[in-house]
């Protein structure tokens, strides 16, 4: 049963809300203490939630579009009366005093809030080994790591512990966990989303998006999400499609797809090998398949992470101790320590205009020589990750860690939507088909992975 197919079973008084709470309660009992996606538990609340919901239903009322589809939230994600830690000690005590916009808009629909899920500290990461509470393991790759820095997210839907969970997106933090795992995730375009409730890493490349087993869970989670907050200045005010409506399609007819020669050649062979069988499946649909290129690859990684530390260190002021939890600088980890550091030497007068003005000009550069790319394509279609999840614990140098981000930073930096697929295993590993489109054409990709999923 996929997500749209369970909704509908709910609201038909198939199966009660409550009954959905307690099934993925009951999961994240048996397995949380060994995958460690889950962080809080935000029980009472959720069964509270769950009656309500059913109810409403017996006594034939109207209910939201998510009624009684359980959702775990990112740690650095606001809400109301649960611990919002960042999974940092910088903020083990802090409780949100209020609801992310995101988080009301699914409440709003009677989704129901489950828990907390892990991640890296304050999302500097790709691994979800950086977390105050622990490493996640990979629920599809025992021993490894599910990606990050929203592992918590991903491995939660991987583990069957949610319907859908919440994310954040800031050079790749959705995709890459949502490969590492074989689940779905989805980066919206920047400002389709309320930024509002999310606790920064980078507020220029920051987006907040959904991770689910099956494309419906994805289209659901957008279509209440994806909406206009006047609260929030990086939001657009566009006509906001119904993503759902793509959910049956089987025909990728009239659609131009672009592979892209530059994101091959820094991808291991067996990575590519599954990438490639998964494209051709894009085909077998109906679609085009064009090459294109992309001079910029080596400007990305600089660029991305000298504009994520700059921002950082910025959105780290805060956490001075004064107001709320402890002085940062005094209980963080190593990674994030790292990235306060850089970020204030490159902050400097000094230094911001050899360092962070070019940074910004590469950003621009970068933006256009996307634009250009899909200029006359509707897609870019190719490997989300190049290479595969290393195991937990094992010892990687920064550098060897921000490759992770090489082929996902690109659509942060541009601003574009981007989501990744399962592809196909490795050695059992999964790997996801990571698929990107022009600005404010995020229903394209939608469409894409229904015809995906649909044809398999």
């Amino acid at each position: 049963m996929n997500v749209i197919e369970k909704l509908n079973s709910i609201k038909n008084g198939e199966l009660t809300a409550k009954e959905n709470v307690e099934h993925f309660l009951k999961v994240i009992k048996e397995k949380n203490d060994s995958i460690n996606a889950f962080i809080e538990l935000n029980e009472e609340n959720a069964l509270k939630q769950a009656e309500a919901i059913d109810a409403k239903i017996a006594n034939g009322e109207e209910v939201g579009s998510l009624a009684g589809l359980v959702f775990g939230i990112k740690a650095n994600i606001n809400v109301e009366d649960l611990i919002i830690s960042a999974a940092s000690k910088t903020l083990e005590n802090y409780l949100g005093s209020y609801n992310a916009t995101v988080v009301d808009n699914i409440l709003a629909e009677d989704g129901i809030i489950i828990g907390i899920v892990n991640m890296d500290e304050f999302a500097a990461g790709s691994s979800t080994e950086t977390s105050y509470y622990g490493p996640t393991q990979n629920p599809n790759a025992l021993g490894r790591i599910p990606g990050g820095s929203s592992g918590g997210s991903a491995a939660a839907v991987a583990a069957q512990m949610c319907d859908i969970a919440l994310g954040s997106d800031t050079g790749g933090s959705i995709r890459n966990p949502a490969s590492h795992c074989g689940v779905i995730g989805f980066k919206p375009t920047y400002g389709a989303v309320s930024r509002q409730g999310l606790l920064d890493l980078s507020m220029s490349l920051d987006q907040i998006g959904p991770l689910a087993e099956d494309v419906s869970g994805i289209a659901l989670a957008l279509n209440t999400i994806v909406d206009y907050d006047e609260t929030e200045c990086t939001t657009i005010n566009w006509d906001e499609p119904d993503f759902t409506e793509c959910l049956e399609d089987k025909s990728l007819e009239g659609m131009k797809i672009a592979i892209c020669k530059d994101f091959v050649e820094v991808t291991d062979d067996e990575i590519n090998k599954i990438v490639n069988k998964a494209i051709n499946k894009l085909v077998d649909a109906g679609a085009e398949l064009v090459e294109v290129s992309f001079d910029h690859l080596d400007l990305c990684l600089p660029t991305y992470y000298l504009i994520n530390y700059v921002e950082f260190f910025s959105a780290t002021r805060k956490y001075d101790g004064r107001d709320y939890g402890y002085r940062i600088e005094e209980v963080c980890g190593d990674e994030v320590l790292r990235r306060i550091k850089i970020g204030s030497h490159i902050a400097q007068a000094e230094f911001s205009g050899k360092y962070y003005k070019k940074a910004l000009k590469a950003r621009s550069l970068i933006r256009n020589e996307i634009n250009l790319m899909l200029e006359n394509v509707d897609l870019i279609v190719g490997p989300t990750v190049p290479k595969l999840p290393h195991e937990i614990g094992e010892k990687l140098d920064p550098m060897e860690m921000y490759a992770y981000d090489v082929l996902t930073v690109i659509a942060n930096l541009a601003g574009i939507p981007a989501g990744s697929i399962p592809a196909g295993t490795v050695n059992d590993i999964p790997v996801g088909l990571q698929i990107q489109a022009k600005p404010l054409d995020d229903e394209k990709i939608i469409k894409a992975m229904s015809v995906f999923e649909n044809i398999q």
